[in-house]
């Protein structure tokens, strides 16, 4: 299940949320005012997602 925290969690516990998507390998979604806003994910995650959307395209 995805995690979802409020935005100002990014401001106020970065830290815990950089440990949460480096030892998980998942991304954070961050709402704001209820409604979803953004998500937070690692470098690690992020590029390989963008290996797998490439690899998807070009067959």
């Amino acid at each position: 299940m995805p995690e979802i925290r409020p935005v100002s969690d990014l401001r106020n516990n970065f830290t815990d949320i950089s440990n949460i998507v480096h030892e998980r390998s998942e991304p954070i979604f961050l709402t704001k005012n209820g409604h979803g806003d953004m998500v937070v994910m690692s470098i690690e995650t992020y590029e390989e997602m963008c290996q797998y959307e490439t690899r998807a395209v070009t067959k």
